[in-house]
Order: structure tokens, then sequence, then C-alpha cells
């Protein structure tokens, strides 16, 4: 399991929760629309939680139904290069 980061995070990507990872799993670019957990380094200690001011950070298994699909996104955004992923993915306008 690895924890899933959705929709209020995309356009506001307040950093908090990337401080206080304990493995730097966190990550996104500047031009990238949120961030990203990546879930091969994620080792589910849930400190990015509590750290994330607009309450986009859930387990996998708890992901609310409305934002399933940023389950998919977390895992392609380290699947695909960055090409597909952006076609895959375009940033809303």
């Amino acid at each position: 399991m690895t924890y899933i980061i959705v929709e209020p995070c995309v356009s506001v990507k307040d950093a908090s929760c990337v401080a206080v990872c304990p493995v730097d799993c966190i990550v996104g670019q500047d031009d990238d629309e949120q961030l990203y957990i990546n879930p091969e380094e994620c080792i589910d200690c849930g400190a990015c939680v509590p750290e994330c001011p607009v309450n986009a950070i859930f387990a996998e298994d708890e992901v609310p139904d409305e934002w399933k699909n940023f389950t998919e996104k977390n895992y392609d955004y380290f699947r695909l290069d960055r090409d597909d992923f952006l076609a895959k993915f375009p940033a809303k306008e």
C-alpha cells in the first residue's frame, strides 16, 4: 500500500508533506499541477497526512470514490515516461 495525493492538491502543491517525509518519496516537477508519492519508496508511515493543509493525502485503500482516478494517475506518474503521462493526464486549464 502507498498513500495517494488527490484533487485538492491540484494547483496548490503545498510542500508541507514533502518536508516531513522520512524517505523523500513525495515529488513533483515545477510544471506539474500536483505532487505525487512514489509507491516504490513510500514506507506507509502516514507522516504526510496531517501535514497537508488541503486534506489531499489518503491511504490507497481509503481514497474517496470521487477521486479514485488519482490512484492510477499517481502510479502512472512513475510508470510512464513524461510525454506519455502528460498525454494521458493533460493539465487542467
